[in-house]
Parts: C-alpha cells; sequence; structure tokens
C-alpha cells in the first residue's frame, strides 16, 4: 500500500504530465525558437574572438546546439544521480564569454583548446563541489526566490529590446522603425491569441505569433531565407576538431568562478521553475539538477562547445505558457540535438528575423518579473526587516543592468560575480536574509520605517456594539449626539454564547 501510494504521488506531479508526441513536439519547438538566438550568440562571439573562419564558427554552433540538447535530455529525463526532472532548457552559459574571451586573448592564436581545457577542469571541479550547493534550500524560502524570479525577469528586458531593435548593433537598420513595428506587430499578435483563441491556441500564442511575424517580414522583405540551402544537410559533430584540450592553471582558475557563479544561477533557475509549476525541489534533487550541468559542461568542450546551464528566458516560457511537463522540454532537448546534426534545419530557424523575437521576449520576460512579484506577494512583511531585503537585493540586481561599466575597476575576479544582475542579487537576497532572518541577534521590533507596526487586536463583540455616529475625542468614545458612552476596563460581564474575537490587522509604517 505503501509503495502504491508512493507511486501515485509521484505521478501527479505536475511536471510528470506527458501531453503526447503531437503537443510535446509544438510546445518543444517554441521553446527551442525562444532559446536560439542566445545558444547560437556565445560560439558565434567566441568564434569570432579566436579568429575562426565561418566554416569552423558554423561547427561551433553545431556543436553548441547538440550539446545543449544532449544536457537538456539528461535534466529533464534524468539519470540516477543527473537531472533534477523539470522542464529546464540546458544552453551555452552567457556568464563565461568575457572569462573566455580573455583567455583567448592571454593564449593567442592557440586560445580555444586552453578554453577547452578550462572549462573541463573547472565544470569537474564544480561537479565535486556540489554537494554544498545542494544543502542550501532552506536559505532559498519565497522571499529569496522571488526576487531572484523578478530579477531573472528585469535583466531579460534590455535582451528583448535590442532583438526588437534589430538584434546586430553594428548593422545600419538597427533601432529603425521597420525592426521595432514588426516587433510590435509580433507582440500585438501575442495579445490577440491569447485574448480572442481558444485554450491551446492561447497556449501556443508565442509561436504563432512568431510564424505570422515571419511571415509579415517575408512580404515586407525583411526576411531573408536564400542561404537556407547552403552547406551540408548533415553534419555530424566532430570531436576534438580544434585539437586537444589545453590545461593552464591560470585559465581553470578563471573559469572556476565562472563555474561558481553558474552553480549559484542554476541553483536560482531550478528553485524558480519548481515554484512557478508548484512543485517541491529538495536539496537531493537540486543537487541532481547541478550534477546534470555539471557533467555536461566537462563533456560539451569535446564537441566543441562551452559550459551549459538552465535558459532563463524558457523558465519564462513556462510561466507564460502554463506548460509544465518536462517531456515539453525533452522534446526540446532533442530537437535541438537534430539541429545540431542537421544544419539545414537550424538555417531555416536562424533566418526567423531578431525583431520578431524581440515582440515575444517582451511578453515572455516580462511574465517572469510578475511571477516573481506573485511569489514576493506571499512573503511576510510585518514586524520584520523583509521589504528592506526584497528593495536592496533588486536594486543591487539592477545595478549591471543600469551601469554596465559598474565594475569595470573592481577585481577581475569580482566583476565577473557580480557583473549578471541574477547573480548578484541572488548573492545580496542570502546573505541579507541570513543577516536578518537567520542571525537574529541584535535584531529589535521595528529597526527601521520598512518594519510594518505591529499588530492590533479587536474582539468581534466590542465592534459590534458600536452605533452609526459613535466617535472617539480625546480619548474618550462619544455617540452620535455627543454623549459620553461608559467604556469599561474590564468586561466582567461577556456573555459565553457572544461570538469569539476576530483579528483586524493594520499594517501602519512605523514612524521609526
Amino acid at each position: 500500500m505503501k509503495a502504491s501510494s508512493a507511486s501515485t504521488s509521484h505521478e501527479r506531479r505536475p511536471e510528470d504530465e506527458n501531453l503526447g508526441v503531437g503537443a510535446n513536439l509544438a510546445y518543444g519547438l517554441q521553446h527551442v525558437l525562444t532559446m536560439y538566438g542566445g545558444i547560437v550568440a556565445v560560439p558565434l562571439i567566441v568564434g569570432q574572438a579566436a579568429g575562426l573562419s565561418a566554416a569552423d564558427i558554423g561547427l561551433l554552433i553545431a556543436a553548441s546546439l547538440f550539446a545543449g540538447g544532449a544536457a537538456t535530455l539528461l535534466q529533464t529525463l534524468g539519470l540516477p544521480f543527473f537531472g533534477c526532472k523539470l522542464p529546464l532548457v540546458q544552453g551555452v552559459s552567457f556568464a563565461g564569454v568575457a572569462t573566455m574571451i580573455a583567455i583567448i586573448g592571454d593564449a593567442g592564436a592557440g586560445g580555444l583548446p586552453v578554453v577547452f581545457g578550462a572549462v573541463i577542469a573547472a565544470s569537474l571541479i564544480g561537479l565535486l563541489i556540489t554537494p554544498i550547493f545542494s544543502r542550501i534550500t532552506k536559505f532559498f524560502p519565497p522571499l529569496v526566490t522571488g526576487i531572484v524570479i523578478t530579477t531573472i525577469g528585469l535583466t531579460l528586458m534590455p535582451v528583448a529590446a535590442r532583438w526588437a531593435m534589430g538584434g546586430n548593433s553594428q548593422a545600419p537598420d538597427f533601432g529603425s522603425m521597420a525592426n521595432i513595428g514588426l516587433a510590435g506587430f509580433t507582440l500585438g499578435c501575442v495579445l490577440l491569441l491569447s485574448k480572442l483563441g481558444s485554450a491551446a491556441i492561447s497556449r501556443l500564442s508565442i509561436l504563432l505569433a512568431m510564424v505570422v511575424g515571419t511571415i509579415a517580414a517575408v512580404f515586407f522583405g525583411m526576411a531573408d531565407f536564400s542561404g537556407v540551402l547552403d552547406g551540408p544537410v548533415v553534419a555530424m559533430p566532430s570531436p576534438l576538431h580544434f585539437g586537444a584540450p589545453v590545461f593552464q592553471v591560470a585559465a581553470i582558475l578563471s573559469m572556476l568562478i565562472v563555474v561558481i557563479v553558474t552553480l549559484v544561477e542554476t541553483s536560482a533557475d531550478i528553485l524558480a521553475v519548481g515554484e512557478i509549476i508548484d512543485t517541491k525541489v529538495d536539496s537531493r534533487r537540486l543537487g541532481d539538477g547541478l550534477r546534470a550541468d555539471m557533467i555536461s559542461s566537462s563533456l560539451a568542450p569535446i564537441f566543441g562547445s562551452f559550459t551549459q546551464s538552465a535558459f532563463a528566458q524558457n523558465v519564462g516560457l513556462v510561466a507564460v505558457t502554463g506548460i509544465k511537463s518536462r517531456y515539453v522540454v525533452a522534446f526540446a532537448g532533442l530537437i535541438l540535438v537534430t539541429l545540431g546534426l542537421l544544419p539545414i534545419m537550424g538555417r531555416v530557424v536562424a533566418a526567423v528575423p531578431t525583431a520578431v523575437l524581440g515582440g515575444a521576449g517582451i511578453v515572455l520576460f516580462g511574465t517572469v518579473a510578475a511571477a516573481g512579484i506573485r511569489t514576493l506577494a506571499q512573503v511576510e512583511y510585518r514586524n520584520n526587516m523583509n521589504l528592506i531585503i526584497v528593495a536592496t537585493s533588486i536594486g543591487f540586481g539592477m545595478i549591471p543592468i543600469a551601469a554596465p561599466s559598474f565594475y569595470h575597476h573592481f577585481p577581475a575576479w569580482f566583476e565577473t560575480i557580480f557583473h549578471s544582475g541574477i547573480s548578484s542579487a541572488a548573492i545580496m537576497a542570502i546573505v541579507l536574509n541570513l543577516l536578518f532572518n537567520h542571525l537574529t541577534l541584535g535584531n529589535s521590533d521595528q529597526q527601521s520605517v520598512f518594519a510594518a507596526a505591529n499588530e492590533r487586536k479587536l474582539r468581534y463583540r466590542d465592534i459590534a456594539a458600536l452605533h452609526d455616529g459613535d466617535h472617539f475625542r480625546n480619548g474618550k468614545l462619544y455617540d452620535v449626539e455627543g454623549k459620553e458612552v461608559p467604556v469599561i476596563s474590564h468586561d466582567d460581564h461577556a456573555s459565553p454564547s457572544q461570538e469569539p474575537p476576530a483579528k483586524v490587522t493594520t499594517a501602519v509604517p512605523s514612524s521609526g
């Protein structure tokens, strides 16, 4: 009976719902379209920094698609000790771009093998320290996860804005009315389909809006599919195509900082998606997810890719569609693997105008922030310092977004950690939560104007005894005619049959 009960409980987890092949494929494609631009951006940037040819950069992109798909399958379907089995799409992490470019600059022509060696070694070290990160779930209450989810959404909005403007800031039409108009048209399609469509159409509104937006772009000459047939149709990833990994201590130490940042961000993403889909994430499940991240990152360089982590924009897609199934995301992983093996399919997806992605991104990323705000609404703010924790953490997370050069004069290791608004907000939220809510020594009841006032309690029978026009003046109660109503200090004559006390709470800001 116990085994049956446990099995039933496991089957009822929202992420274990299987929607069928057709729905999984459609929703999975929507996930791929959402993160495709991000997953190809890193190999493009790193390949150009390494001075690779267009063909070799294409191999880097194919390898990143293949590795991201394999990592997604591991994370969603799972193996013993690996994979959190949550709807998380994996892909190349942006956190390491600056570090990898710096390594390439220091190593010269042999920079890429040094990058691969640093990623492998640092990821294996990260794999060893995952038990530390998997035991910190008690330090991620709704206060912390709400801050992180909100910050994820806010930090992604500049990405949506750049996409809406055209994506490439060097292009002559960057920020043109045509690009912004196309993004606005796509956004309008998302809203219209969400309002007027059936439940199925509403859930697919992002994907359908992208299709409509792309068709409109073709009609106005803003999309080019002429290069789809250029290049090979099938291309298997070639292990060690760029040479054997080279292991240098300085490069490994630099990459280890990136891996630690990735562990913090992945922990936040795993807990955030668990909050969004309303499922339990314990230390064991968090550890399995982090181990999948690290083992994927350590194997990806063999095929020509880099560190892997969860994509925050796909967390937004889970929130906006309400599709919680991990099998949908597993199909996204299959699509990514296929794109890695069939470059022609990747070229079709790549032909979707960036402005179209920008229009959809506004809804996606805004939904992440809204989900965080909803989580923060569940937090208790009376007689504590939670409000100032929220204000400080979100404000701290916005610094690198509002002023990208803010940390340029700080030590390189510090800049690597705090240049990400997500990791900045997460670290600040964890530290302040520990300081104010766990290390309570020295805390006072009313520490600042950010702490709500003490609760007030009135008995129901006292409120019921009041008449219209009764009012207080100079500490005395008077009726509508101005006659004083006697107030007794002890209710010695209360009837047992009277209504029980009711709690009336006010949250008046303290004066200091």
